[in-house]
């Protein structure tokens, strides 16, 4: 997942969760916060698999170009 998707999903998220206090309408707030815990979590996952690729070129003294 990009930055730009992750930003999108979060917005979109939020969006739904503030249009679900405005209607009073609870699955619909709920289902906007689930939106932006999965945008975090992509983020997450995104990062530490950066991560793990920077241990792995740190270990064996390669780039890997397609990361």
């Amino acid at each position: 997942m990009t930055d730009g998707e992750s930003t999108f999903d979060k917005l979109k998220g939020k969006a739904k969760e503030l249009g679900g206090k405005v209607t009073g309408d609870d699955r619909q707030q709920a289902e906007g916060k689930t939106d932006q815990l999965k945008a975090k979590a992509d983020e997450m996952g995104d990062k530490a698999k950066d991560t793990m690729g920077g241990i792995k070129d740190s270990l064996t003294g390669k780039k890997d170009d397609n990361a």
